[in-house]
Order: structure tokens, then C-alpha cells, then sequence
């Protein structure tokens, strides 16, 4: 069975940074596309971030230029590196993996990122 487990959650400043990593167990193909979205209070889920097994990405505009996405496709590991963090950035971060050959998309339980002075 696909889990896919966060780690990282935390409460940081304004401007300051936090790595978010998600590791997939259960299984020994690589995903095709891994990413983050997140869910802040009374919102709906949004994408912030998503990278292929070829290393091609894809940023919320609002992220772009502040989060990086990164994965170890020997580990099927995805990162967020999160830079110059905004209280507009709290939110459950969610990570999700998919496999080319299926629509299925695998979702973490969930991490915390408060952003707040």
C-alpha cells in the first residue's frame, strides 16, 4: 500500500524559511509527477508546486520565486523549500504523487506551516 509521509511542519516569522519533505513507502516504481498543494482554513485546496521524474516543474504564481521544488527519485522523495514565508503562506500542506500509467493521485495526511510573529 502507497503512503506518502510529511515531515517539517513548523511555526516560523515572517521571512524566514522551512523544507517540507514527503517520503513514499509501499512501493518501488517512481512516481511520474510529485508536488504540494495546501489548504489553508476555510479555503479550498490550491496547487503550490509540482516536478516530474524529468525534473520539469510547475509554481503557483504565488510561490514562484520564494518555494522550491526538488524530489530524489532513488528515495521517491519530494522537498519544498520554502523562502521568505508570508502569513498568507499558513495553510496544511498536503503532498500528492502520481504514476504515468494511472490517474490516481496518492495523498499524504497533511502538515502544518503557520507563519506568524
Amino acid at each position: 500500500q502507497v503512503q506518502l509521509v510529511e515531515s517539517g511542519r513548523g511555526l516560523v516569522q515572517p521571512g524566514g524559511s522551512l523544507t517540507l519533505s514527503c517520503a513514499a513507502s509501499g512501493t518501488s516504481r517512481r512516481f511520474y509527477t510529485m508536488g504540494w498543494y495546501r489548504q489553508a482554513p476555510g479555503k479550498q485546496r490550491d496547487l503550490v508546486a509540482t516536478i516530474t521524474s524529468g525534473s520539469s516543474t510547475n509554481y503557483a504564481d504565488s510561490v514562484k520565486g520564494r518555494f522550491t521544488i526538488s524530489r530524489d527519485n532513488a528515495k521517491n522523495t519530494v522537498y519544498l523549500q520554502m523562502n521568505s514565508l508570508k502569513p498568507e503562506d499558513t495553510a496544511v500542506y498536503y503532498c500528492t504523487a502520481r504514476y504515468s500509467t494511472s490517474p490516481t493521485n496518492y495523498w499524504g495526511q497533511g502538515t502544518q506551516v503557520t507563519v506568524s510573529s
